[in-house]
């Protein structure tokens, strides 16, 4: 059950389901929706040591792959989240990003990204991250981003400043991993940061 808010939505809703999920570029990076042929690359990623490590929830085979692409479209069409791949000019998938947990309402978002082994390095999450979250706190309306990573997760604490998320603290023991819980920081990005 939704309770009405007091306030005016800071996205009224609708504002995202009225249109496809677009494509973002920035110079040679564009960050397109996920498409079927994908699958391959996706479940691919998942096989690696550190996507693994970071990434408590991964899929089994291509069809589970797929399954999560139809989610990810619905997820669009209910204003919940989206999820890009991310690509040079569009072409193979080489990394996630994801736009989750909206709250129309407040105008708040969380952020999340990973990037596949051979794509690591380039700048590509940062770059990602900068391109979905100006667009979002930019021609969306949102007003805040978040997004938050295991302190012992160094590159994405990295991905995250590089992208202009400030540091804002650590929620203790916030989630588990594969080996364990572990402290969280969190990062934001509000409407007006540079």
């Amino acid at each position: 059950m939704r309770f009405p808010l007091s306030t005016p939505p800071a996205i009224p809703a609708g504002t995202l389901a009225a249109g496809p999920q677009p494509t973002l570029a920035a110079g040679d990076l564009v960050l397109r929706p996920w498409r079927a042929s994908d699958a391959a690359a996706f479940l691919a990623a998942y096989q690696d040591p550190e996507i693994r490590r970071w990434h408590t929830r991964r899929p089994a085979s291509e069809e589970q792959v797929r399954e999560w692409f139809e989610f990810y479209r619905r997820a669009w069409r209910q204003e919940t989240a989206a999820s890009w791949a991310m690509t040079y000019g569009g072409g193979d998938a080489l990394g996630r990003m994801v736009l989750g947990g909206m709250d129309l309402g407040d105008g708040v978002a969380v952020c999340a990204y990973w990037v596949a082994p051979a794509a690591r390095g380039a700048g590509l999450a940062s770059r990602s991250l900068r391109a979905v979250s100006d667009w979002a706190l930019g021609e969306v309306g949102f007003h805040r981003l978040e997004l938050d990573h295991s302190t012992r997760n160094h590159a994405s604490c990295r991905v995250a400043a590089k992208a202009g998320f400030r540091p804002e603290g650590t929620r203790r023991s916030a989630a588990v991993h594969g080996d364990g819980r572990h402290d969280m920081h969190v990062h934001a990005r509000i409407r007006g940061d540079d």
